[in-house]
Order: structure tokens, then C-alpha cells, then sequence
């Protein structure tokens, strides 16, 4: 029987899923040409990459299993407290206790194409998905911090499911009678924070995009309201838009 192309067997296991990875490796362990041996040395490490991130997305679910006992566990995360512009946005997801959504992560770790995709898994798979906002004028009234919480809040309102329990990144919502556990660093730490955390990035950053192309000048497709050498310079030269937070321009204007 003639034995497949290189070309051919390259094809197939770049095509093969990793769960099943391992025994197309093994079928082709003896074949004993060069370039049959490097695309098997090279399909191991792919195994051995994959089996590492599935070891981290189970320790990423340590506070998940730690408390289990509760039906309904929600991670809460925000993004956008450090902006010039745009709103403070809150992500809360209700995971599947059986949920392992591998290269869930801190959404700051992961590029925008690979958020992207992991919100659309997160949000297919997710028992529940809520996104809450303040809006700039919110947080020049009530100040930062309290617009976070009170993003927060409307992230939990809107979920179809109420949690049993809030796994915070690092902070206690006030006004909320459902028990929290806060995590520093939560979003590194525990799937569901991680997950709540990428959607809630994926969110800001799109509205970030469409409030460039209706405030042209100051960069808010890439530097999605942060204060980039770009951005301060267009605030000097344009002043500030509607979206701006006036509160966090002071110190900025007063260099004109």
C-alpha cells in the first residue's frame, strides 16, 4: 500500500482536533521519514501546549469549584475606569458548572481577534451574559468608582437568571443583597471573572469604534478613550467631544 504524502499527512493532523491528537501521532510515530518525524515532533508540542492550557483553565476554576454549593455562580468584572471618554462598562457571566472554555483569561492578555472570538463561545455557551454601563455624564456625577459599581449593578439586572453568588474582581458592590466573594485579580484567577471581564471588553471596544467614526480626530478606535499621545494631543488642538468625562480633563486642559 503506498504510503501518504508528506504533504498529506501534514494536512491531517494540522486538521485533527487535539482531544484526538494523540493517536494520529502515534500512527505515524513509525514512519520513519524526516519530514513525517518533524511534523510529529511539531504535533507534540502542539499536544503538550494544549494539554497545558486545559491544566490552567481547571486551576482558573478554583473558586468555582471552592463554591459549588451555589446553583448559580456569577463573575463580575468592568472595563474603562481609566478612559478620557466613553462609559464605564460591567460584564456579568453565569457559567455552566461543567464549563471549560479554554484561553478564557484577563481580557488586557489576550488580542482583540481572540477576544472576539472567545465572546461569541462565551456568550454561545454562557448559562446567562449581562452588560451594564455608565455613561460619561454618570461619572462625572457620581465619580468613577460609583459609576463602576453602578454598571455593576445593571450588568446583574440584566441577566434572565438571578446568581447565587457574585465572584467580584477585587471589589464589594454596595446595594446588591446577593452574597460576593471579592478576588483581587479576579480576572486572571477565575473563569467566570475572566469571561465577564472579555465580554465586556469586546463591548466597550466596539462602542469605542462607532463613536470614532461619529467623533473623528481623537483616535477612539485605537486608543478606545485612553489617553494616548494621540488622543491629548487632539484634546489640545479640537478640545473635548460629548463623549468626553470632563471631570478627568482638568488637569489636562489647564496645560493649554
Amino acid at each position: 500500500m503506498e504510503k501518504k504524502s508528506i504533504a498529506a499527512i501534514r494536512e491531517e493532523l494540522n486538521n485533527t482536533p487535539p482531544e484526538q491528537l494523540q493517536a494520529q501521532i502515534d500512527l505515524y510515530r513509525g514512519d520513519g521519514r524526516k519530514g513525517v518525524q518533524s511534523i510529529v515532533a511539531s504535533q507534540e508540542k502542539r499536544l503538550q501546549k494544549y494539554e497545558a492550557e486545559r491544566i490552567r483553565i481547571e486551576n482558573l476554576c478554583q473558586f468555582e469549584k471552592k463554591y459549588e454549593e451555589y446553583t448559580y455562580i456569577c463573575g463580575i468584572d468592568e472595563v474603562g475606569r481609566g478612559p478620557l471618554a466613553g462609559p464605564v462598562v460591567a460584564g456579568a457571566v453565569i457559567l455552566p458548572k461543567d464549563c471549560r472554555i479554554l484561553y478564557i483569561n484577563d481580557s488586557k492578555k489576550l488580542s482583540a481577534k481572540k477576544r472576539e472570538e472567545l465572546s461569541r463561545e462565551i456568550q454561545e455557551k454562557a448559562l446567562a451574559v449581562g452588560i451594564g454601563l455608565s455613561t460619561q455624564e454618570r461619572i462625572d456625577e457620581i465619580n468613577i468608582l460609583q459609576a463602576t459599581y453602578e454598571a455593576m449593578r445593571k450588568a446583574i439586572a440584566a441577566l434572565p437568571v438571578r446568581p447565587s453568588l457574585l465572584l467580584n474582581d477585587a471589589v464589594t458592590i454596595p446595594e446588591v443583597d446577593i452574597p460576593q466573594v471579592g478576588i483581587v485579580k479576579g480576572d486572571a484567577r477565575s473563569i467566570s471573572i475572566g469571561a465577564a471581564s472579555i465580554v465586556a471588553k469586546v463591548y466597550r471596544d466596539a462602542m469605542m469604534e462607532e463613536y470614532d467614526r461619529m467623533y473623528p480626530g481623537y483616535g477612539f478606535a485605537s486608543n478606545k478613550g485612553y489617553g494616548s499621545a494621540e488622543h491629548i494631543e487632539a484634546l489640545h488642538r479640537m478640545g473635548p467631544c460629548p463623549i468626553h468625562r470632563r471631570s478627568f480633563l482638568k488637569s489636562i486642559l489647564q496645560e493649554r
